[in-house]
């Protein structure tokens, strides 16, 4: 059954990293910069301070630790740990694999950080602006997706790799969403009970 699903892991990499051309090779390889995605950040952070007004700096501030926390945890902690070399350095495969500016990325694999990263940012933010901004879900989840594909039409990756990463996103997201509401709440109780009721605007 694991022989199975490694196999099955290996045929849906090679389906999608063989189905490229240079208009999505360079599509693909601004989606997996990291700093492609900087004015996405920049305009988020403005567009939660332009809604939220002083409630803003807690969401803003909390995205740090998260992207951080997530990072860590995969990067540092989860690939050294499983120690999964990816597609790009496995002997027998790495040389079937189409390759983009010779990126052949870090030695391991498991999971994606590029996926736990940013399912991490956009559960967290979807959660908390569900009510106040509905369209944003729109943007954020076909961002993640592009970003979680692009790993694996690059090659650096496996379908296994992206789809750990963005459970182990989700999960981060979800759980940062619960600390804002535990000390935005905290705040308001402590503003209110001082007196600042105009910084709940």
């Amino acid at each position: 059954m694991f022989e199975q699903l490694k196999n099955l892991d290996r045929e849906i990499l090679l389906f999608i990293n063989s189905h490229h051309n240079s208009f999505f090779d360079s599509v693909m390889w601004f989606a997996s910069d990291k700093t492609s995605w900087v004015p996405l950040y920049f305009f988020l952070c403005i567009l939660l301070i332009w809604k939220y007004k002083q409630r803003a700096w807690l969401m803003v501030l909390l995205i740090i630790p998260l992207i951080v926390a997530s990072d860590m945890f995969t990067s540092e902690i989860l690939k050294p740990l499983t120690g999964r070399l990816r597609p790009s350095h496995q002997p027998g495969l790495g040389n079937l694999l189409h390759y983009v500016n010779n990126y052949r990325g870090g030695i391991f694999s498991f999971p994606s950080s590029h996926a736990a990263n940013s399912f991490a940012l956009i559960t967290y933010l979807c959660l908390i602006t569900a009510k106040q901004i509905k369209w944003l879900l729109y943007l954020l989840i076909p961002f993640a997706v592009l970003v979680s594909y692009s790993r694996m039409y690059l090659g650096v990756h496996y379908p296994s790799d992206v789809l750990v990463g963005t459970i182990i996103g989700v999960l981060l997201g979800w759980i940062f969403y619960k600390i804002y509401f535990r000390l935005s709440n905290s705040l308001k109780k402590t503003i209110v009970a001082n007196g600042y009721k105009r910084f709940l605007k």
